[in-house]
């Protein structure tokens, strides 16, 4: 297996291209069994008839596991929108449609979002008071079985030359409530991007969904304290200050 040319570098993780496979070799102290349940997640996002890069194997290399799939020639969302800023508003439709089209489907052996948050919040440094709020807010809220999955970004969406868009990167994905969801892009956008490019996806999403966007407000915190485990400390300090406005409106 040919390891010389790299598409990208994560914290836990190395993406390399060999050909016509695309090879995620993660770092030797990352667990066995989060490697072996993103590749079975996806495996099951792959039954739902989703364009998504397949799985091919998973075997070690050198003692670290890795995780082969098919790669995807094309541009991200994100390049595209960064080459072409007249035509944000455009890709943000794309977005919020393809999004849309994930919430769509099923897949009833995924974890559940609700479990996974209420795990992340209790590992988060907030207070006790913030986090007995937030984990209230969180059972309270409705429970849905939808596809969720849990890092839906332009970085995450490749467009094929023939204009096919493929959705890659399925560790975080979980079955519930899609406003959740929605609410973890609208803060990455803001993270990633900016303020206006947020609030443009949010308008975009409630409109074509028919959501109030207050329903997907009142997640922002829940999703916000439950991302802020892990990721870079400038990331952490701007998603804790949304996980202390328990009644952000």
């Amino acid at each position: 297996m040919n390891l010389d040319k790299v598409i990208a570098v994560r914290n836990s993780k190395t993406i390399y291209r060999d050909g016509d496979k695309c090879i995620k070799l993660f770092n030797e102290n990352y667990s066995k069994d989060d490697v072996l349940n993103e590749a079975l997640n996806q495996a099951r996002i792959e039954k739902t008839g989703l364009n998504i890069p397949k799985i091919i194997e998973v075997l070690t290399i050198d003692g670290k596991w890795a995780i082969v799939s098919e790669y995807i020639e094309g541009k991200t969302l994100s390049q595209l929108m960064k080459e072409n800023p007249s035509k944000r508003d455009e890709y943000l439709e794309l977005l919020v449609d393809l999004q849309l089209e994930v919430h769509s489907k099923r897949a009833p052996l995924l974890n559940k979002l609700k479990d996974k948050m209420h795990r992340k919040i209790e590992e988060a440094d907030i207070d006790a008071t913030t986090r007995y709020d937030l984990h209230t807010r969180l059972e309270g809220m409705p429970k849905h079985n939808k596809v969720c999955h849990g890092d839906f970004c332009p970085s995450n969406i490749i467009i094929r030359p023939d204009g096919t868009p493929y959705i890659i990167d399925w560790s975080h994905v979980t079955q519930g409530n899609a406003s959740a969801d929605a609410a973890r892009t609208y803060l990455v956008l803001w993270l990633t991007w900016d303020e206006q490019t947020a609030v443009r996806y949010l308008d975009l999403f409630c409109e074509k969904s028919k959501t109030d966007k207050r329903y997907v407000q009142k997640w922002m915190p829940i999703v916000a304290a439950s991302q802020s485990v892990k990721g870079k400390p400038e990331e952490r300090e701007f998603l804790l200050s949304w996980a202390n406005v328990v009644e952000y409106e």
